[in-house]
């Protein structure tokens, strides 16, 4: 029997990066040594480490949804009026002031 995985459970490789870690930290890199100790403080590998780090950088830099096709036109406001009913309703702003 051969020890080898059938092809449907060989997991896919991983396409990789290389990172070179920075001789000294600065905004837009870190050292080995911060690293290890960011690892050593969160209780993490340095792989994990990098993966938080990008994580957080995605999600305050990314737009959370996809950009739209600007305003709604005249005719789509229109549909909206017809196929939600409007009576009873009290904006917002009328109701504070």
């Amino acid at each position: 029997m051969s020890a080898r995985p059938s092809p449907a459970k060989r997991k896919k490789a991983a396409s990789g990066i290389l990172l070179r870690y920075r001789e000294t930290d600065t905004t837009f890199g870190v050292t080995r040594a911060t690293a290890a100790r960011l690892a050593k403080t969160l209780g993490l590998s340095e792989t994990q480490v990098i993966h938080v780090a990008l994580a957080h950088f995605a999600r305050q830099n990314l737009p959370a949804y996809e950009a739209d096709d600007g305003p709604l036109t005249d005719e789509q406001y229109k549909r909206i009026r017809e196929l939600v009913p409007q009576t009873g309703f009290v904006s917002g702003k009328r109701s504070l002031f």
